[in-house]
């Protein structure tokens, strides 16, 4: 405290001493210009006089030079030095040096100015005198106009400030000890200034420096709460510089592009990085527009194709009027859409596979209706058995319109349902065979069960019938004749597995994965033949799904199929 108060005053006191010096200096420097160029000008002013009394003849005629002299050169000699100097430049006469033993003038300033514009003057040491003289020279011409000599006029003239050092000295030592007076009373001011505002200003830094310091706490409290959020978000976000170099990118971003938690990314191209030249595209229109961009990138992870939905726009910083500054570089947010492209894949195919399912008993009943209505009173079975075909058509456009609202029903979340109640599995497994038992004795198939009487788990067991039914039903359908269809339930831990196993036609490995969607059919020419929807194991699936459970397939292509519920028991 101390230390920045001696510099204070150190600074104060150091500047207005060098603004007085400066003030009286440039008074004084000024007031010496106008001293010389008054006394110049009187001089000039006095050699123009004497001019129009002095006769070209006293430059060649040592008679009228004489005589000059006489008549002015003694009257005026006690106020001025009078020198007459010929155009050659030697001296002819001077009131107080002996000619003869003069220099030669011809260099002279103030006698080659007299010659070139008719008046010069000069100040300077004075070779013969060795004093400070002001000199004012004028020219002399002959009636014939030509230059006779010069008349030159002088005084001594000592420094502007030697002649006023007598006077001044006084008031220089008055203004110092002023000065002086004035540094003491102000460090005397400021020194009790300093004491009395010092416990104050060290009680105010100490709690600035609390303050600072809680708010750097605050500040990297601040970062790792942000790091956390960023981290754990599913989305993908990274910030660029505008060289396109990272300087963040969150654990989701680094985990898409195959990078290692642990590795330092800041300072990585963005290209280096990602290998992808669709995001340094949209980073690079980003920078040069100043706009956001927008795309959709595809990616393969663990062989499986994945959709992002790309989102960067500049970072920029914040102009003085509150608007967007120069921008500093680029923020991405990389948001998974994998599952809503696949749910739109769904959407679409649904509804092309609806209308392809309806259209084809549509026209079927369309076309054996005409025939009917176009066929002879006569011909009775021929029209029993179009009536036959229309209504097997009919039921199975009643059975996929049934179907769809069964799924309708099942994937809506808001739909009033009675809370599942604990039920014994036997009997509903035991109801379920019941359902299926005239499909399976037309094959000659079947099913043999094994569940424990006394096994309970909480089920919707109306739901759970029609998924146990939609399992052995496509047993039956995919299995050859006298093939056995076995169903085994038992507990693992919490969980409740029934296996429903056959010895049918298998699923090739290529539609294990997406056997469980609508309409999604191994074969469609069997299927259809077999009156199926192709509905069946997706209403399983959702039922699986509302019993927060799981339903999965094991099979290979002619070695059958091995289905598994898995629901919390």
């Amino acid at each position: 405290m101390q230390s920045i108060v001696k510099k204070s005053y150190a600074f104060v006191a150091a500047a207005a001493l060098i603004i007085s010096v400066y003030f009286i200096a440039g008074v004084l420097i000024f007031a010496n210009n106008q001293y010389n160029d008054i006394n110049t000008g009187n001089l000039i002013e006095a050699a123009r006089t004497l001019q129009s009394f002095t006769p070209a003849a006293v430059f060649s005629d040592a008679d009228a030079s004489a005589e000059w002299v006489v008549h002015f050169g003694e009257t005026t000699s006690s106020y001025h030095r009078i020198t007459l100097i010929s155009r050659s430049g030697q001296v002819i006469f001077d009131t107080n040096v002996d000619s003869a033993a003069m220099e030669n003038h011809l260099d002279r300033h103030e006698f080659q100015a007299a010659v070139r514009n008719g008046t010069g003057s000069a100040r300077r040491r004075s070779t013969t005198l060795g004093q400070y003289h002001l000199y004012a020279a004028v020219a002399i011409h002959n009636a014939a106009g030509e230059l006779a000599g010069v008349l030159r006029l002088s005084r001594m003239m000592p420094g502007f400030f030697t002649r006023l050092l007598s006077s001044t000295l006084p008031f220089f030592a008055g203004g110092l000890l002023i000065i002086i007076g004035a540094c003491a009373g102000l460090y005397y001011v400021s020194r009790r200034l300093s004491l009395s505002v010092e416990e104050k200003l060290d009680s105010e830094l100490k709690k600035k420096t609390a303050e600072l310091v809680i708010k750097a706490e605050e500040a990297q409290a601040e970062s790792r709460h942000r790091e956390v959020i960023l981290n754990s978000m599913f989305d993908g976000v990274i910030t660029l510089d505008s060289s396109l170099n990272i300087i963040h990118a969150n654990s989701r971003f680094c985990f898409l592009f195959d990078i290692s938690a642990g590795k330092n990314v800041c300072g990585m191209s963005l290209i280096e990085f990602s290998r992808s030249v669709e995001l340094e595209e949209a980073a690079r229109q980003v920078l040069l527009t100043g706009r956001p961009y927008e795309l959709t990138l595809k990616r393969h992870l663990s062989g499986v194709r994945q959709y992002f939905q790309v989102f960067a726009s500049p970072l920029d910083t914040v102009a003085a009027n509150g608007t967007g500054g120069k921008i500093r570089g680029v923020v991405m947010v990389l948001g998974d859409i994998s599952r809503l492209v696949k749910l739109e894949r769904i959407r679409k195919d649904f509804a092309a596979n609806v209308s392809h399912e309806l259209r084809t008993p549509i026209q079927v009943i369309q076309g054996f209706a005409e025939n009917i209505l176009a066929s002879s009173p006569k011909t009775h079975e021929q029209i029993y058995r179009f009536a036959g075909i229309i209504r097997k058509n009919a039921l199975g456009m009643e059975n996929l319109i049934n179907d769809l609202l069964t799924l309708v029903s099942l994937e809506d979340e808001d739909a009033s349902r009675p809370p599942m109640e604990v039920s014994v599995l036997a009997p509903l497994i035991a109801e379920a065979v019941d359902m299926v038992a005239i499909a399976a004795q037309k094959k000659n198939i079947t099913i043999a069960v094994s569940c424990p009487p006394d096994l309970t788990a909480p089920l919707y067991s109306s739901l759970f019938i029609q998924a146990m039914i939609n399992l052995l039903d496509n047993s039956i359908k995919y299995s050859g004749d006298a093939s056995p269809v076995t169903v085994n339930v038992f507990q693992e831990e919490n969980v409740l597995v029934v296996e429903v196993k056959d010895k049918g036609i298998g699923i090739p490995a290529e539609h294990i994965d997406r056997i469980f969607e609508r309409f999604y059919r191994t074969d469609r020419s069997r299927s259809r033949e077999e009156g199926g929807t192709g509905l069946g194991l997706s209403i399983v699936r959702h039922i699986a799904m509302l019993h927060r459970g799981t339903v999965e397939v094991t099979s290979h292509a002619g070695d059958g199929s091995v289905f598994r519920l898995r629901l919390s028991a």
